[in-house]
């Protein structure tokens, strides 16, 4: 049986394309288009589609407001498709914070040069979408409010939270027994000179659940490697910044590591280390890696690492389509870093996680909202 598409969006000629690619693909269905958030309400009732793309600009209702009365109505899987603007980035992150999953950009030329490649990673992450169903989040912590703040209770009548299990055919890999997810660590009492994180697809707010979980004195630099346009990863950074206790910022070259600073790889670019006498950030255009599929690629921040801090790294790579990370985390675990995975329950998809827990190199899987504790556990006591 094939998944039902709810395509969403103002313009009849792209909504119109939209369910042509879509209909093609025999496990997919379009069962309805809706021209704004509310038409989209109404027929998701009627039509319990399986996933929802959704534009963020539209009259009546707007994609972020639609998302929001979505989360509370019928939870659904939700793509987005966003304009590459500081506008469009600062939209969407609005709408994963709403409670979309995944987001591309409308314009189908800034997805890949190749229509075909631009096609297919539309069709894939509907199914794969599909086939995770959507998990109902908490909202993330800022600055102002307390840490400890505990999240509502839910409603009697809300919606239950459902987690299905990403597809091997869509990740590449075959399905096996996750690795048994943690709440807690003990101190291994390791030596520490960097935290590396990298993640995709979900990842925008499972960053900001990590990292609002940090103190301001967190001893250590912080690198992060998230899949994302170049015109969203300086909104993203700013976002972080604002809603966390520590300093974030987009990379830039030249930048020195400091502790307590995190350093958000350009999109579009490829973040590195080296070291003259402190250790610096070095931006290199995406042309001189272009056997590498992910610009940024957390494979060739993590590869870095190594000659710089060898083994006294802790890399954590969280919900992500594909297998980005796995040879560096390898290359950092030969030297005795440890390597942790975000656990499946709690990953939008488990592709990057469920790579290096493969390979054995993945000490262990944590669900999200206990990351940063396990993170504080295992860095900042001695």
């Amino acid at each position: 049986m094939a998944f039902k598409v709810l395509v969403v969006d103002d313009s009849t000629f792209y909504r119109r394309r939209v369910r042509e690619i879509l209909d093609e693909d025999r496990e997919l269905e379009v069962v309805g288009e809706a021209k704004n958030g509310e038409e989209a309400l109404d027929m998701l009732i009627k039509l319990s589609p399986d996933v929802v793309t959704m534009d963020v600009e539209m009259p009546v209702m707007d994609g972020i407001s639609a998302v929001k009365a979505i989360m509370q109505k019928r939870p659904v899987p939700i793509l987005m498709f966003s304009s590459l603007t500081h506008a469009g980035a600062q939209a969407t992150l609005d709408a994963l914070e709403a409670g979309a999953l995944d987001f591309l950009p409308k314009k189908f030329e800034e997805i890949s040069k190749e229509r075909k490649e631009a096609v297919g990673l539309l069709r894939t992450k509907v199914r794969l979408l599909a086939r995770r169903g959507v998990g109902i989040r908490r909202p993330v912590i800022s600055r102002q409010e307390p840490v400890a703040k505990p999240a509502p209770p839910m409603p009697a009548n809300a919606p239950k939270s459902t987690f299905f299990k990403s597809s091997s055919i869509l990740t590449g890999r075959t399905e096996t027994a996750s690795q048994p997810t943690v709440s807690k660590v003990k101190a291994s009492g390791k030596r520490y000179k960097c935290l590396a994180i990298g993640a995709s697809t979900g990842g925008p707010v499972a960053l900001q659940k990590v990292l609002s979980g940090l103190p301001a004195n967190f001893p250590y630099p912080i690198l992060l490697v998230q899949h994302m346009p170049g015109t969203f990863t300086n909104a993203f950074a700013q976002r972080l910044n604002n809603n966390c206790e520590i300093s974030v910022k987009e990379a830039e070259h030249g930048d020195i590591l400091k502790p307590g600073c995190a350093y958000l790889a350009p999109g579009g670019k490829q973040m590195v280390v080296e070291s003259m006498s402190l250790p610096n950030i070095v931006i290199r255009d995406a042309h001189e890696h272009e056997k590498d599929t992910y610009k940024p690629s957390v494979d060739i921040t993590l590869n870095s690492l190594v000659d710089i801090y060898g083994g006294d790294v802790l890399s954590i790579i969280l919900t992500g389509m594909g297998s980005d990370g796995r040879e560096g985390c390898e290359a950092l675990h030969r030297k005795g870093a440890k390597v942790w995975a975000q656990d499946q329950d709690t990953c939008v998809v488990y592709g990057m996680p469920q790579a290096v827990a493969k390979a054995n190199i993945a000490e262990k899987s944590i669900a999200i909202d206990n990351i940063a504790s396990c993170i504080l556990t295992e860095m900042m006591q001695k």
